[in-house]
Parts: structure tokens; sequence; C-alpha cells
């Protein structure tokens, strides 16, 4: 069955309609970034699953080293980071901790000690480590397509 788009819908604010008709050159650079986006993820998934982690897990541990400023993040935090349901953060919380790469702690200081604070392990700190090793190549083939897309844009007067 086709797909219906209603012709009622207007263009984003403040955008002409013609600016958002994208070329053949943007299409093929958007196609590629795309692309690579999905070889990282696919490749993220082989190399985690070769160390007997899930997608899930190694995306808890990226986002909690990744936290600006400190080396912990809350489960809401974390839910927010990896846009999901703040219990499935438990439950991904809790097979860490049992696995040994998290543990949770108290705010040091006892301004709020509501907020659970997750922290990477030495073990998840290692595996972490090994696994953003292992995708520099993706990383680095993301960024070179975002470039290129991004290049392609300016050329075409869209940024």
């Amino acid at each position: 069955m086709p797909i219906e788009i209603s012709r009622d819908r207007q263009p984003a604010a403040g955008r002409d309609a013609d600016q958002d008709e994208l070329t053949k050159a943007e299409y093929e650079q958007l196609a590629e970034f795309r692309h690579s986006i999905r070889e990282l993820a696919r490749q993220t998934e082989l190399e985690v699953r070769a160390l007997g982690m899930t997608p899930q897990q190694y995306q808890v541990l990226l986002a909690i080293k990744g936290m600006p400023g400190r080396e912990w993040a809350s489960i809401s935090e974390i839910a927010e980071r990896l846009q999901i349901r703040h219990n499935a953060v438990i439950g991904l919380v809790n097979r860490a901790v049992a696995r040994g790469l998290l543990r949770r702690g108290q705010d040091g200081d006892q301004r709020d000690r509501r907020v659970v604070q997750v922290h990477l392990t030495h073990s998840g700190e290692h595996l972490l480590t090994l696994l953003a090793a292992a995708l520099r190549q993706e990383r680095l083939h993301v960024r070179t397509a975002l470039e290129s897309w991004n290049a392609v844009e300016h050329a075409h007067g869209r940024r």
C-alpha cells in the first residue's frame, strides 16, 4: 500500500519549501552518511558481542564515561542519553552491576540521598577502552561522511 503524504503539511517555520528539496548529490551524501552510521552500529554490535556484552550495556558504559564534567551518571541521565525508559535503565544497570561492569553509590556530599550515582568499575573501564580502540576506524568513517555531507550542504547554501 503506498504511503500518502498530506499536501496540507506546512514547511518548517521560516523555510522555503523549495529549499527543502535536496539535489541528487545531497541525496547521495545523505545516503553515504546514513550508511556509515549503520556500519558503525553494526560493527559496534559485533565487537560488544565478541566481549560477551550487549549493545545496550556498551551504550550505558559510554553514557557514563561520556558524562560531562564527572565520572558518574544518575539513572535519569542514562535514560535521557539512551532515550529509553527509566525502568529499562534500571534493568540494564542491575545486569551490568551483576557482571561487575558498574557499581552504584550515593552522593558523597549527602546533598541528595535520592540520587543514585552509577560508576564504571575497573572491568567496565577496561572493556570500554577495548571497544573504543576497536571502533576507531568506523568512527573516522562516520566523521568523513559527515564532513562530506556538510560540504555538499554548504555548497548548496543550506547552512
